[in-house]
């Protein structure tokens, strides 16, 4: 029997060596119903608390391949209503997820790996050390254990030990009354090493966005602000983190959102976008006109009040600084970066932006401006650093040389979409620059116009979603100026070597006095509560983390609700609760 048992320890041993060695499977099959995948620590919740950055082996319940048979399904009830389908594919779908294994069948892997591991097991031969293996588990025992893990120790490249673990769950929501009490998840801690020293630390990961309340309404968008605390010298579960934790905020923005202080200019780099694409693909969809004014007509209406302005000015020089004034006054948009200082190019843009619905439209506009122009019917003022086409053809006329342009193909197009990136490119400068957020050196990277035009409408978007991101924790959460001075220099720096992605998170220390007004009377995402002992390899950990959500995600939990009871008179609060436990078996 011993020799069949190590006989199998070396089998899986072998299996998990090759796949591990294999860099180009991500998946095997062992016994022909478990299926073990390689992954990260950090993408599986539970998981992530132990082998947060480790690649591990998964194992789980093998699921057979049944798009064939869903297809089949389709076809048999392809004379059934739409509804059906559906729902017997959501069935099939159900059953091609993570499923679990049993808690016996868990024990047993767990059982092969250590043995593997173990040198005084002379028939099992050790090359290489394997990952943690971690094994989904069905909650079938009486514990509610929902994972099994297997983690070798390696001291001196030799393999010492194995930490064993084990997360367990309720399998509902427990009221706060109900939970265990520091001092109860003490003693199960000490029951497993009763003569060992403890250390205790907590943390907590609360919502910002979800406690923030605008106009009676509370702010719900894909965007999302975490703060996470970590603190010692806990007292109580569930105790709100002390202002001497430390804390980091997780800020992701997604750019639109129609509440956003910046929407108005994110429409504003749509077009852009639009324009960019178009030149890109040969296919443009243009978006819904904000005027209900053609942009020929518009443009003819702002170069006849040029030239009236004009002659008003050789009449009455007396009111030279009242006219000087109008120039000035501040331009149609109206949005978050507003400037009034916005030159000829730059008020065209904005009327054409918001008007523009056909190629034909951009060419009959620009040709206008040109003949005007050439003819000298106007003398436009821009800024001295313009770099676009029409800002050269309008120094040109203040020689009266201006260069053929050919207004046919994408020609127009193009100085369209330089005379957007232009604008665009001073309102963030106004904006960082004029909040003292960072400096024009700084900015040398996304305001370079020797890159194509492609590339600056990236990095456009790049400056964009920073500001929004800026904007977002300076409006919402009110962020001192030290604090976003640090989050613009963390951004600039990420985006000069990243894509754009707005799905990324980007974390920020902060002082939680600064923002103890957002979580103080809120209830947690997460709350945790770490309880250690030894040091080093031999360190054991036992937890308690309570979520409003569950953190299991291939079990089906009995009740699926929100973190309130239907008590309104007490407004009780419920959690789901996951214990985790750690063991150390030592092998010399």
């Amino acid at each position: 029997m011993g020799s069949k048992v190590v006989s199998n320890a070396k089998e899986f041993c072998s299996l998990l060596r090759s796949f591990q060695d294999d860099k180009s499977r991500n998946s095997c099959t062992y016994e022909e119903d478990i299926h073990i995948i390689k992954s990260t620590g950090d993408k599986i919740t539970a998981v992530n608390f132990y082998s947060a950055n480790q690649t591990i082996f998964v194992c789980e319940k093998d699921v057979p391949n049944i798009s064939g048979l869903v297809d089949e399904l389709n076809t048999e009830t392809s004379n059934c209503s739409g509804d059906n389908d559906e729902d017997h594919y959501d069935v099939f779908q159900k059953e091609q997820g993570s499923q679990p294994l049993t808690v016996i069948k868990a024990r047993q892997l767990l059982s092969l790996y250590t043995l593997s591991q173990n040198p005084s097991v002379s028939a099992v031969d050790q090359k290489l050390t394997l990952h943690p293996l971690w094994v989904r588990c069905d909650m079938g025992d009486a514990e509610g254990t929902a994972w099994f893990g297997a983690e070798p120790v390696c001291v001196g490249g030799k393999v010492t030990g194995v930490k064993l673990y084990s997360v367990t769950c309720k399998g509902s929501p427990v009221e706060r009354k109900s939970l265990l009490t520091l001092e109860e998840l003490k003693q199960v801690h000490r029951n497993r090493y009763p003569r060992s020293s403890i250390g205790i630390k907590g943390t907590a990961r609360f919502s910002l966005f979800g406690s923030t309340v605008v106009d009676n309404s509370t702010i719900e968008s894909q965007s999302s602000i975490m703060v996470d605390f970590k603190w010692s010298h806990v007292e109580s579960i569930l105790e709100i983190p002390p202002l001497s934790s430390s804390a980091v905020l997780n800020i992701k923005v997604v750019c639109g959102d129609m509440r956003s202080p910046m929407f108005e200019i994110y429409r504003e780099l749509e077009f852009l976008q639009t324009l960019a694409d178009g030149l890109k693909t040969g296919e443009t969809e243009w978006m819904e006109p904000l005027e209900s004014t053609s942009a020929v007509n518009l443009t003819k209406a702002y170069l006849e009040e040029l030239q009236n302005l004009a002659k008003t000015i050789q009449v009455q020089t007396a009111k030279t600084a009242e006219t000087q004034k109008q120039e000035m006054d501040p331009p149609i948009s109206n949005s978050f970066l507003e400037r009034g200082d916005l030159d000829f190019v730059e008020e065209l843009w904005v009327r054409m932006r918001k008007s523009v619905t056909s190629y034909q439209d951009i060419g009959d506009s620009l040709k206008l401006v040109v003949e005007a122009l050439r003819y000298g019917d106007i003398k436009p003022w821009i800024h001295r650093d313009s770099s676009s086409s029409l800002s050269k053809l309008i120094i040109q006329s203040y020689q009266q040389q201006i260069d053929h342009v050919s207004l046919t193909g994408i020609t127009p197009v193009i100085m369209l979409l330089e005379m957007g990136v232009d604008k665009m490119r001073k309102d963030y400068i106004n904006y960082f620059i004029g909040e003292e957020l960072t400096t024009l050196n700084h900015l040398s990277y996304y305001l370079s116009t020797e890159v194509d035009l492609q590339e600056q409408v990236i990095r456009l978007r790049k400056l964009h979603h920073l500001l929004e991101i800026i904007v977002t924790c300076r409006t919402f959460l009110g962020l001192p100026y030290d604090r976003l001075f640090a989050l613009t220099q963390l951004g600039l720096n990420h985006y000069k070597t990243s894509t754009y992605d707005e799905e990324h998170e980007f974390h920020l220390q902060i002082k939680p006095a600064l923002i103890s007004h957002f979580y103080q009377k809120e209830q947690p995402v997460v709350w945790g509560v770490e309880i250690s002992s030894g040091q080093g390899p031999r360190e054991v950990r036992t937890s308690l983390q309570l979520s409003d959500k569950p953190l299991v995600d291939h079990v089906i939990f009995e009740i699926d609700m929100p973190n309130e009871t239907v008590n309104e008179d007490t407004k009780e609060h419920v959690f789901f609760s996951t214990m985790m436990c750690c063991s150390f078996i030592s092998f010399a």
